[in-house]
């Protein structure tokens, strides 16, 4: 089905054309249309017009008035105000008639990107043979969302998750591995049984603190561990096959972490840092050709005048050390010649933490004037900021450790299942979940609090972790929003042979027509979401959703209406409203239970 027009487009549209017939010496000119609190619609475009017309701007608002179609259903009133403004209310019949071809959408009348290209977006990046911690958090949800949103636009999106897979750390752990060979053993002759990431993370955490104390203490052991990473980095079969097995344990790990997450991550979008190793010389030939880089020290260097440090010296990106090694600037660099040329990228978004931000600047302006980045090709990072514990500061454990990310998410789990236990206690025996039922929505909605509390937040911004309020049934939660979406499914359950039906003839209350609006809104809030890549519009929208859909449901008596049709009318709208949740909520990747 096409894509239907917004009462916002509809209304611009008619407001346009009105402009053109009454003042047609102005040209194409722009009304100005926003949402108002005074009306539906307010249009602000006159009063600039007027300037430029040198005219009356309440006298040419009232021409512009009186060319627009008298017979017009969609327009139930324009009022001249102010200096000029336009108060538009939109009639009640077109608003049930666009919210009906909405419902008539499985794409809710959400259009396609006039133009979309080839995003290549790198998120959730863990380090192997390192646990996932806190820190971790905001890059996986963020980066999952946005994959959703622009996916959902129409866009090309494609996944790499660029992993800490290579550096000197790994000479250690190699050959510690070489001379105790059976570290990383998971199981017995007589156990089969597949290892789990707990497991999996166990044993490297194992193998790293005792590789890390030997190498602090044994020279001997220090020197066999540095010529190890040589063998890595010459490619070295026995070296790299060893390296290989760290890899893969780090992967049973980092999976089983993104299903918690409920995320799903694919094998062949993770490329780490050692997938571009083979492209690391000739990045650097061609910056030292081209002068982008130059030597400097022995290193080889690209300078920026508007970046010093505290000394006021310039601090250059170093692309290759004095030593011959490579650093993160050869690896990101190599990653956007391979995305940008192999992968056809037109757009390459890194959600990343904000404490990288000089570091990113340098590599995109390196790559601009290198020619990799240009007028067709954008590189953006969605930088965000921290995870903060309730005393604003950030979050550790009392000990003063990194929270790891599975206790976190695991306690998350625990407090929703009391909250979804202790909601049930009050219902007929009938309608409670069973211990399995409560299990599983305990999951939804824990996980669904963790993403949702991190996406209401601008990316930019710090936020306190604060598992109490994330669980609340009250507020800016994401267990209102599923409970708004589980209350609609139980009236629905319960209205027997009625169902829902719009009624474009009846007249709308003020809740039903506040939540019609709202709902008409989705389109434009997901194209704007899209553009800027920020979740948290999206969540501000669902959250706005919900409060609308219980004022509705606490003025408007559903089932108990007046007429059939009256019933039919509000079982639309709550019909309507659940798909909008349940679209929006698996957007931000957050589920809808049916039953809470």
């Amino acid at each position: 089905m096409a894509s239907v027009p917004s009462l916002a487009s509809t209304v611009q549209q008619r407001l346009a054309d009105a402009l053109s017939a009454a003042l047609p010496e102005a040209g194409a000119a722009d009304p100005l249309l926003r949402r108002s609190d005074r009306a539906d619609f307010q249009a602000n475009g006159i009063l600039a017009l007027a300037k430029k017309l040198k005219g009356n701007p309440r006298e040419l608002a009232a021409k512009v008035v009186g060319a627009l179609p008298s017979a017009d259903a969609a327009l139930k009133d324009v009022e001249v105000s102010g200096p000029g403004f336009l108060n538009i209310t939109i009639s009640d019949r077109a608003i049930l008639e666009t919210l009906a071809a909405r419902a008539a959408d499985d794409r809710l009348g959400v259009p396609l990107a006039e133009k979309p290209g080839t995003t290549v977006i790198d998120y959730a990046q863990p380090n192997v043979a390192k646990e996932m911690h806190v820190g971790h958090l905001r890059s996986a949800v963020i980066g999952d969302a946005v994959v959703r949103i622009l996916e959902f636009s129409g866009e090309k999106v494609v996944r790499r998750h660029h992993i800490g897979d290579w550096g000197t750390q790994f000479g250690m752990l190699i050959q510690y591995l070489t001379e105790h060979p059976h570290e990383l053993d998971h199981k017995s002759a007589s156990d089969d049984t597949a290892v789990s990431g707990e497991e999996a993370m166990s044993n490297l955490n194992r193998l790293y603190k005792a590789s890390r104390a030997l190498f602090d203490s044994d020279e001997e052991f220090k020197a066999r561990s540095r010529d190890r990473v040589v063998l890595l980095q010459s490619g070295d079969a026995e070296t790299l096959k060893l390296w290989q097995r760290f890899v893969d344990e780090s992967k049973i790990y980092f999976y089983s972490v993104f299903n918690k997450l409920d995320m799903e991550i694919d094998d062949p979008d993770v490329v780490g840092e050692s997938g571009y190793n083979d492209m690391l010389d000739e990045t650097c030939r061609l910056l030292e050709e081209s002068g982008v880089a130059v030597r400097s020290d022995g290193a080889l260097c690209v300078f920026f005048d508007d970046v010093k440090g505290p000394d006021g010296n310039p601090v250059p990106l170093i692309v290759r050390k004095s030593n011959g090694g490579y650093g993160y600037a050869a690896t990101d660099l190599s990653a956007i010649r391979d995305r940008v040329h192999n992968l056809h990228a037109d757009t390459l978004l890194y959600v990343v933490d904000a404490r990288q931000s000089l570091h990113f600047k340098m590599v995109f302006e390196t790559a601009r004037r290198a020619g990799w980045l240009n007028e067709d090709v954008k590189a953006v990072q969605l930088a965000f900021g921290t995870v903060l514990g309730k005393d604003g500061k950030p979050f550790k454990t009392r000990e003063g450790e990194t929270v790891r990310l599975v206790d976190l998410l695991d306690e998350a789990v625990d407090r929703a299942s009391a909250v979804v236990r202790e909601k049930g206690e009050g219902l007929p025996e009938d309608e409670r979940l069973t211990d399995g039922e409560i299990a599983e929505r305990g999951t939804q909605v824990g996980i669904g609090a963790i993403k949702y509390a991190d996406l209401s937040t601008s990316a930019s911004r710090d936020y306190k972790f604060d598992l109490d309020q994330m669980v609340s049934l009250n507020g800016d939660t994401s267990v209102y929003l599923q409970y708004a979406y589980a209350r609609i499914q139980s009236i629905l359950r319960k209205s027997g042979e009625a169902g829902p039906a719009a009624h474009p003839e009846l007249e709308l209350a003020p809740a039903e027509r506040a939540l019609g609006l709202h709902l008409d809104r989705l389109g434009e809030t997901l194209a704007e979401v899209a553009e800027s890549y920020e979740p948290h519009k999206l969540a501000a929208y669902l959250y706005q959703l919900a409060s609308l859909y219980t004022t509705f449901y606490s003025e408007c008596p559903v089932l108990k209406a007046d007429t059939p049709e009256q019933v039919e009318n509000r079982l639309f709208l709550c019909d309507l409203t659940a798909r909008t949740l349940h679209q929006g909520m698996a957007l931000l990747g957050i589920r809808t239970p049916e039953r809470l």
